[in-house]
């Protein structure tokens, strides 16, 4: 489709005496047509505006892209294209269109140890150190918080625990303040700090309670064939003691058997019990602990007893209130499928970590757990043979209940581009 300039001047003229009357409806009405449109395959969506109708289509191929009957959008082949609204004959604005393949992925449900190796070594707590007749914090005295991060010791870079003791002895015999470099949140600071003896560990220390690594269990969501990507938990691991975001130079995921469960009750969530598998060695790294889970890549297919072959993402907008199912595992090894209810869904068009709320309906796990536990985040949502997204948190007061994540957060932030699959729809 050709547009004279002339055409849009005149459209762009007709837009700025409409928004010279306040309130306008069809402003409104305007400002609510979205500049892209995202469509799947199989996905249908409404175009209707009461002011406006909708001009013709430019495609890209010889090949017609979507077809509009009765106000709404309907894929034919996967590709790109436009629409136009006009006014009065005149065009006034001009929307892209991309339809896409349905992206699939195989769901997880396996249970799995995490190992997280901190970027520098964080600081967890303080600790008084020197004599009887005086005792202090040399860490805590040159501003040192907890939740720091130190990333260097005297110019030299730290990366474990065992870095620091002859670094420290050294500053300490020498009665010579330690530079240290340390970070928190985004800000980076540069101190000194002079090393006190400490009478009762006889030995030179900054009074500081460090840690350089963090372990737990949770629920593998999904696994990517295609790129060997993976996702997992569906929110950040923060550190136990200062409950901030643990920042991560490396990790790795190995398999994990669940020993036993302690239920949940209402103010006390219940907990999964679990030993790692180490003997059977990494499954996959972790490179990403962000507020919507741990990502890497796995070393080998996961195996999913109930999904060996790759099901279609869901997107926000097509979750339903009602069934659905958890994968989960609450013995050995095993993922089972359990019964759940969509209780509210949120349409989210940006990423959040509590998109749905989650209530268990399955008689067998509310008698084994009584809902959700700990050790349950990153359990995979299954609706309508759709992976719909993840559980996040339980409610403490309610462990009947708890919060889910859209899975397309998360496949965004693995960095899977879902959306741009360009094959011939049959």
């Amino acid at each position: 489709m050709k547009n004279p300039p002339v055409k849009y001047i005149c459209g762009l003229i007709i837009l700025l005496a409409m928004a010279c009357i306040p309130f306008v409806p069809m402003v409104k009405e305007y400002l609510a047509i979205p500049n892209e449109i995202q469509l799947y395959k199989n996905q249908v969506e409404s175009v209707y505006t009461s002011h406006f109708n909708h001009g013709e289509i430019e495609a890209n191929s010889t090949q017609s892209i979507i077809k509009i009957e009765n106000d709404q959008i309907w894929p034919i082949n996967i590709g790109e294209t436009s629409l136009y609204y006009t006014y009065n004959g005149f065009p006034i604005k001009k929307v892209n269109v991309n339809v896409n393949d349905v992206y699939e992925v195989i769901p997880g449900g396996q249970s799995i140890g995490v190992n997280l190796d901190t970027l520098g070594v964080l600081v967890v707590g303080y600790h008084q150190v020197g004599s009887k007749e005086q005792l202090r914090s040399p860490g805590q005295e040159a501003g040192v918080e907890i939740g720091d991060t130190i990333l260097t010791l005297g110019g030299k870079d730290i990366n474990a625990i065992q870095d620091i003791a002859p670094i420290v002895k050294v500053a300490g015999e020498s009665n010579k303040p330690l530079s240290v470099t340390y970070k928190r949140g985004t800000r980076v600071f540069d101190e000194e700090i002079l090393p006190e003896y400490d009478d009762k560990t006889e030995g030179y220390r900054m009074g500081l309670y460090i840690r350089d690594s963090a372990a737990g269990i949770g629920t593998m969501t999904f696994y990517d064939p295609k790129t060997e990507k993976y996702g997992a938990l569906g929110h950040v691991i923060s550190d136990m003691d200062t409950r901030e975001p643990i920042e991560i130079e490396s990790g790795t995921i190995v398999k994990s058997t669940i020993t036993s469960i302690e239920k949940g009750n209402s103010g006390k969530p219940g907990e999964k019990k679990a030993t790692f598998n180490r003997q059977e060695g990494e499954i996959g790294t972790i490179t990403k602990n962000s507020a919507y889970g741990v990502f890497g890549k796995l070393q080998f297919d996961l195996i999913n007893e109930l999904y060996k072959t790759p099901i279609a993402i869901s997107k926000p907008e097509e979750v339903k209130e009602g069934p659905a199912q958890i994968l989960t595992v609450i013995n050995n090894e095993q993922v089972e499928a359990f019964d759940v209810e969509i209780i509210n869904s949120v349409k989210q068009k940006n990423p959040a970590t509590k998109g749905m709320v989650v209530k268990v309906t399955d008689k067998r796990l509310l008698e084994e757990t009584g809902g959700i536990v700990q050790g349950m985040s990153g359990s995979p949502i299954i609706q309508n043979n759709k992976l719909i997204g993840a559980v996040t948190h339980v409610f403490v007061n309610d462990p009947t209940s708890g919060y889910g994540i859209h899975i397309e957060w998360m496949l965004d932030e693995a960095e899977i581009n879902h959306t741009n699959t360009m094959v011939e729809a049959s």
